[in-house]
């Protein structure tokens, strides 16, 4: 029995071995994870989350500011107009809950939240982590704030204090105080007073701790227990003197010294303040502003900022309205954190809705109420819309370098992704003054204030073909106006170009330009004509004429230069329409016109869609218009004349969500409803691939739509989003090649043109996740997903890019080192078991890995010896100085001892060498070798050719030139190059080392038989391969031209 076994197992398959990286087996890829992209970063965070950002001066001549962003912290530089100088790297585990600057470190909190989740610090310095706070073991409170001041950095947690040594970064003690209460995030140091921290607790009261003793000093009591927990706590410049604000709203500058409140202000109940702020340049205050004494106050619940004056008694001087965006439902909002920089009058402000903004204090005649300064920041909404600008046809801007994006909270952002500094909010016309007029800054007209900006884009569409940059339409121009009517100078515009981009907006009859190259609201808004809310637009591949569609069916037709409507699809049929009609039916003798095949009839102003149009694009060459419309039809039209040429129907199968083309190819692909996409060739108007995720369709499928999708730079891949999941098709085989799961659903991807970057926005982040493309540094694997890995990939771990980048670095080795776990070991089995790395298959016709350099010299290597030929004998160097001692001397110093010191080991080692070399009748390797090849008897030439691949152009002249008759060198060599040209291997080498061969022993091979014979096998081989990869190739340009006719 165990006989049978052991031949059952001996008869069976060999075991293929593991491919191992330094000894140890490859790790397996992570269900979830891509094949063909890697993380690279993510852009467009600034201050996203609720963590207050911290600053700390450098030098005297500027500061730097931190920011949250996750699991990772950013760093702006005031100088540099808040460049981003760095990002923290590695990422924390879990993300940061306080951050604070001291000196030259960055003390990052975080947790990975819940009850079991660990918690810890981090330290970094110049955004590189250097050490660790120690933590008590199993401690499970967030560190919510930070006090770093003389020796000692103090943590917050929700009932207790964490002391460090700042200098050994050692636990020195936890604080717990009797009291049940929790502490607020409410932190600060008292000036003069020797390690002393104040904390507030939730029930009002502030606690007065000694951190080197461990001992409460004393606790400030509110005036009122109807107070609330205490929100914010500020020293003032006056010593003893704090700040303490509440949660119902009173603020008082208490007496720390003699318990005393000093000065009782108060505040809307509805915005209680939670950051305050003094300004310390003895500035800002009275009626002239030459007077110190001036506090700045920013609440969470509201995006203005409060400026006081406390001269007097205190009074409120005036209010910065919408210095940030106030909390919302479509968008969160309020000020996380306000801060005077120490000496100067300038306010920077941190906001929930993702900007980073400094104000100075600097208008004549003085205003209590700054002027910005700089500011960056992003969406502060998820993104709904992504969308690479294509290159210009004269290549005036970077190809791949910018990307736009939209979302709910009515922006619309371009993206560098090259440098952080250029990207910029496209403007939308003085949004604040006109706000101001109104009176709509206040917070409780945020809804109002957002209504005077565009409603949120639902598409957008692109050409820069006639985007005259900055200069484009220069003067003041009225934004988004209606062309009818109104008198154009196109004479500007032609000159210098026009509007670039035009978009759709969520339940808006409106489609709007933009200028690309100004950065600002174009001139035009084109209404569509049954005055229903626009779905899809498109733009010419000219850049002359927008297409709007339009949610009842209606095609539209808009000149960008003036504004003017042109056509309508289907056409309507006016006075001279119907003349011109009249007239071709009279010459031509026609009576209705057919489709291009003949086999349906339309009618002028027939044709229209049903139903919403969802999308709709300009062909190549401006000749055809292909629309689609939910209803599932998709409907092709004649760009000049607006008739309706052909039709497809999948009315009765499934509908039509999105559209893309592909103008390269002509193909046009269309999300259905039945989650599918269906592609289809526009010149031929037939279907020719239907691309499914899985038949049938996984459990984790289900009822999932397709979100967006778009093609690749080269019209190969289709990439799509389906929930969690970006699903990527190889269009050629109709095949899923790779799929991974992201951490939050999908709302939007895009392609970028030179096909390096994938950019994905998620439902659950304000920045847009940027993706490396592998297939262009590395080899791929490219096998089809089948349903069973797909369902392991729904259910695997997710993965997303960071800020920091992380996760991109070491790709190329990390991608090598993988085993893809492809199954790609049963694909190869058909093809040589040893295979090279010089040579893929046998049945190709390989070149070799020598540098081209090598054989192109040897082929041209008299003429090169003819050029470097020297056209002077060398001149004798001029004299040195006598008073400089000269290189010879030295030399010869040093020489002179070291021919004395010959060891007996090194003569012996030189009598070898002689001895060797006359023992083997003084050969050269070249010769030993190709002798034995020859006389071997087996025909191995193997091991000479890679020697001759080995020598220098010089080297291998000689040794050619050294082959004799005698011995049948020559002959043998012959035989090496036919093994050479029958192996199929190194074409080129040897190619030119025939070529070598011949034009110096040429003569010969008429006058030696065996030579002459020799050469005419060479030849014959040379002819076989010739005519054997002509076939392929015409077997190749067959199977090409086979699979782009019209009928496949």
């Amino acid at each position: 029995m165990e006989m049978e076994m052991d031949r059952g197992r001996m008869d069976g398959p060999a075991v293929k071995r593991q491919k191992l990286a330094n000894g140890l087996a490859n790790p397996q890829r992570t269900p979830g994870t891509s094949r063909l992209f890697a993380p690279y970063r993510t852009i467009g965070l600034v201050s996203p989350t609720p963590v207050p950002f911290t600053s700390v001066p450098l030098g005297k001549t500027t500061f730097q500011i931190t920011t949250s962003v996750g699991r990772s912290l950013q760093t702006y530089d005031l100088r540099r107009g808040l460049n981003l100088v760095f990002i923290t790297r590695p990422q924390t585990p879990g993300p940061v809950t306080a951050s604070a600057a001291w000196k030259d470190k960055v003390f990052g909190a975080w947790s990975e939240g819940g009850e079991g989740g660990a918690r810890g610090v981090c330290v970094f310095k110049r955004g590189k982590q250097e050490a660790k706070l120690e933590v008590p073991k199993g401690w499970r409170q967030d560190v919510k704030a930070f006090c770093c001041f003389g020796g000692w950095v103090v943590g917050v947690c929700e009932a207790a204090l964490l002391v460090w040594k700042s200098g050994t970064y050692e636990l020195y003690t936890t604080l717990e105080g009797i009291s049940p209460v929790p502490f607020t995030s409410c932190i600060t140091s008292l000036p003069t007073f020797l390690n002393k921290v104040i904390v507030g607790r939730q029930d009002g009261s502030a606690e007065i701790w000694n951190v080197s003793s461990g001992k409460l000093i004393y606790t400030i009591l509110p005036p009122s227990t109807a107070y609330g927990a205490v929100t914010a706590i500020e020293p003032t410049p006056a010593l003893s003197l704090v700040a303490i604000a509440y949660e119902q709203g009173p603020l008082l500058i208490h007496d720390v010294r003699a318990d005393q409140t000093v000065i009782h202000l108060n505040t809307p109940s509805s915005a209680p303040v939670t950051s305050i702020s003094f300004r310390t340049d003895a500035l800002g205050a009275g009626d002239d502003g030459q007077k110190a004494g001036v506090m700045a106050t920013a609440s969470t619940a509201s995006g203005d900022v409060t400026i006081w004056d406390l001269n007097n008694g205190g009074r409120k001087v005036g209010v910065l309205r919408s210095a940030h965006a106030s909390p919302a439902a479509s968008a969160p909002g309020g000020i996380t954190r306000i801060e005077f920089l120490p000496g100067q009058a300038v306010l920077v402000s941190s906001g929930l809705d993702n900007s980073l903004k400094t104000w100075i204090f600097d208008q004549t005649p003085f205003s209590p109420i700054p002027r910005i300064l700089h500011q960056r920041g992003g969406h502060g909404a998820p993104i709904t819309k992504l969308e690479f600008l294509p290159s210009g046809s004269d290549g005036s801007d970077d190809t791949g370098k910018w990307l736009v994006s939209a979302s709910q909270d009515r922006s619309f952002w371009g993206w560098s992704l090259r440098r952080d500094g250029q990207s910029t909010e496209l403007s939308q016309g003085a949004v604040q003054s006109k706000a101001k007029k109104q009176g709509l800054l206040s917070g409780d007209n945020r809804d109002s204030y957002q209504d005077l900006k565009c409603p949120p884009i639902t598409a957008m569409a692109c050409s820069l073909n006639r985007d005259g940059g900055i200069g484009a339409v220069p003067g003041k121009h009225p934004i988004w106006q209606n062309a009818k009517g109104k008198k154009v100078d196109a004479e500007v515009s032609a000159m210098t170009g026009w509007e670039s981009v035009v978009t759709a907006h969520e339940g808006d009859s409106k489609a709007r330009t933009w200028f690309w190259g100004r950065k600002r609201a174009g001139r035009w808004a084109f209404t569509t004509s049954d005055e229903s809310p626009v779905t899809s637009v498109a733009i010419s591949p000219c850049g002359t004429f927008a297409v709007v569609g339009s949610e009842k069916g209606g095609i539209d037709m808009f000149n960008l230069q003036s504004g003017l409507h042109r056509q309508r699809f289907p056409a309507r049929l006016t006075p001279m329409q119907a003349k011109q009609l009249k007239l071709d039916m009279q010459k031509h003798g026609l009576s209705e016109e057919k489709s291009s095949d003949g086999k349906k009839i339309f009618y002028r102003g027939q044709g229209k869609h049903s139903s919403a149009v969802m999308g709709v694009a300009v062909d190549s060459v401006n000749k055809t218009v292909v629309s689609a419309g939910a209803d599932g039809k998709v409907k092709f039209w004649d760009f000049s004349t607006g008739l309706l040429s052909h039709q497809i129907d999948w009315s009765g199968s499934t509908g039509v969500t999105a559209m893309r083309l592909h103008r390269g190819s002509d193909l046009a692909a269309f999300a259905c409803t039945d989650g599918s996409v269906r592609v289809v060739d526009i010149t031929s108007c037939k279907l020719i691939r239907e691309l499914w995720p899985s038949r049938p369709a996984i459990a984790g499928l289900e009822g999932t739509s397709i979100t967006d999708f778009c093609f690749s730079n080269d019209g190969n891949w289709i990439a799509a989003c389906m929930g969690q999941l970006i699903l990527l098709w190889d269009l050629p085989t109709g095949h899923l090649v790779d799929a991974f799961k992201l951490r939050a659903d999908c709302s939007s991807l895009a392609f970028s043109p030179t096909g390096e970057f994938l950019a994905t926005a998620t439902t659950d982040s304000v920045g847009v996740d940027v993706w490396s493309n592998r297939s262009l540094f590395t080899r791929v694997s490219t096998r089809h997903i089948g349903s069973d890995e797909l369902v392991a990939i729904v259910s695997g771990e997710s993965q997303a890019p960071t800020a920091s980048g992380e996760g991109a670095q070491q790709l190329i080795t990390a991608d090598d080192a993988e085993d893809e776990d492809d199954g790609d070991e049963g694909l190869l089995e058909g093809l040589d078991d040893g295979p090279t790395v010089d040579q893929l298959s046998s049945d190709l016709l390989s070149l070799s890995l020598v540098p081209r350099s090598r054989w192109q010299n040897l082929l041209h290597l008299d003429l090169i010896r003819q050029r470097n030929k020297p056209i002077e004998p060398p001149k004798k160097p001029e004299k040195a100085p006598f008073f400089l001692p000269s290189l010879q001397d030295r030399q010869g110093a040093q020489a002179a001892p070291s021919q004395d010191m010959v060891s007996a080991a090194e003569l012996e080692k030189e009598r070898t060498r002689v001895l060797k070399l006359t023992r083997e009748g003084g050969r050269s390797t070249f010769s030993t070798l190709l002798d034995a090849a020859g006389n071997g008897g087996t025909a191995d030439y193997a091991p000479f050719v890679e020697h001759l691949k080995g020598l220098s152009p010089a080297a291998a002249d000689i040794e050619i030139r050294s082959l004799s008759v005698e011995n049948d060198e020559m002959v043998t060599f012959v035989h090496a190059l036919a093994w050479v040209l029958r192996s199929r291997r190194d074409f080129e080498l040897a190619q030119a080392w025939m070529g070598v061969f011949l034009r110096i022993h040429g003569d010969l091979v008429f006058n030696v038989k065996e030579l002459g014979e020799a050469v005419g096998e060479w030849r014959q081989a040379m002819e076989e391969e010739k005519m054997r990869v002509q076939r392929l190739a015409g077997y190749c340009g067959g199977v090409v031209g086979y699979l782009r006719a019209a009928r496949v």
